[in-house]
């Protein structure tokens, strides 16, 4: 099986909060940690964390993605922008590190400083 390496469609679906989609490139019992929050399990319990999420800002926008591998771990490196419910941005750098299983994305985590996001 191929390894993915095209993941557009896997920030487009988060720019556009589509929880679904999100979901598809996750392994069932996928483990998910955004910045210093703790880890979430499962593709349920995700699913839920990423809807409030997605609830309490207006939107994402990613752009700058590099994608770099070795073996099974891939980290997408580039800038976000979120725009906040009163229509104010925070654009920082991000760094994800992906650790697959298969095609499908069994851990992802998310190395980011949006500490200023809710201020």
């Amino acid at each position: 099986m191929e390894k993915q390496t095209d993941f557009t469609p896997l920030f487009k679906a988060i720019d556009q909060s589509d929880t679904s989609t999100f979901l598809a490139y996750l392994t069932e019992d996928a483990v998910f940690r955004f910045a210093n929050l703790p880890e979430v399990k499962g593709q349920s319990a995700i699913g839920e964390f990423l809807t409030g999420f997605f609830g309490s800002i207006d939107h994402t926008e990613h752009s700058n993605i590099e994608v770099h591998s070795s073996g099974d771990h891939i980290f997408t490196t580039g800038q976000v922008a979120y725009t906040r419910q009163d229509g104010s941005t925070l654009q920082v750098p991000f760094c994800n590190q992906f650790i697959m299983k298969g095609d499908k994305i069994d851990k992802y985590h998310i190395f980011v400083d949006n500490s200023e996001l809710y201020k």
